[in-house]
């Protein structure tokens, strides 16, 4: 890790993830309009990426103007568009069983991807509140007759005001645990992620600086595909965490109030 300042000089596009790192439940996280603010006093631009996919977009955008932040659809992406990309340019066609919730399943038919309860091509888990455990058992019935498997995204837990909640890598653990399958998950970490910022956004790789509060997700989107990841330590990772883990954040900061404070 180099110095904190210097590593944000060149940054032109910050990706901030939401829980733990803009806020937690219906908290907003102390000092994030200041950094907002002073991000796009010195021409920075933002763009809020969230793994959770137990709700929309649009519900993410009445989520932050309730907390006093106005965005638009635009300023939102999440790993439910990133997997409706991907399966359209690399999957045409085929037919997904979801473990999703409704809105999730909505987005999906408002691009057209195609579903199926009885012979799915691909099983796609998601953060799923409405899991049954019927829906479960199909899941891993289809995965032993050869279907895919996909994932949203890989995060074990959300991060709530109370205490963590079992998200989107506990359903697929527990699939893996059942049929030996592991699924390719398509959100943050994955490259499938920083292709999407790039495309939607005009920046180079080099220029974006994915933030967050967990190691395996928000900083490995940057560290491992050539932009930067920076940790903040308002939700899930500690610095007992960066000195065990086996890469490292390219700056730690206290939060995205004291990033703020180091922009110029």
């Amino acid at each position: 890790m180099g110095d904190r300042k210097t590593i944000l000089s060149d940054v032109r596009l910050f990706v901030l993830d939401l829980d733990g790192t803009v806020y937690l439940g219906d908290r907003l996280i102390e000092g994030v309009p200041e950094f907002l603010r002073r991000a796009r006093e010195t021409g920075r631009q933002i763009l809020f990426f969230t793994n959770n996919t137990s709700r929309s977009p649009m519900e993410y955008v009445e989520r932050l103007g309730q907390l006093g932040i106005p965005v638009t659809r635009q300023d939102i992406m999440t790993a439910g568009d990133v997997t409706i990309r991907f399966l359209k340019r690399h999957r045409p066609g085929q037919s997904v069983f979801l473990l999703g919730v409704p809105s999730l399943r909505e987005s999906f038919l408002r691009e057209g991807i195609p579903f199926s309860e009885k012979e799915p091509d691909i099983v796609l888990a998601a953060f799923d509140k409405t899991l049954t455990y019927e829906r479960l058992e199909h899941a891993c019935v289809f995965l032993r007759r050869g279907a895919e498997f996909l994932a949203t995204h890989p995060d074990l837990n959300c991060p709530t005001e109370q205490e963590p909640i079992p998200d989107c890598g506990a359903i697929c653990a527990a699939i893996t645990a059942s049929t030996g399958r592991i699924p390719k998950a398509l959100g943050k970490p994955a490259p499938e992620t920083l292709e999407a910022v790039l495309e939607a956004t005009g920046f180079r790789r080099e220029e974006v600086a994915f933030v967050g509060d967990r190691l395996y997700t928000d900083v490995a989107c940057g560290t491992k595909n050539g932009a930067k990841g920076l940790l903040v330590l308002t939700g899930e990772s500690t610095l007992g965490d960066v000195a065990k883990s086996d890469f490292k954040p390219d700056g730690v900061y206290q939060s995205l109030g004291e990033i703020g404070t180091l922009l110029n």
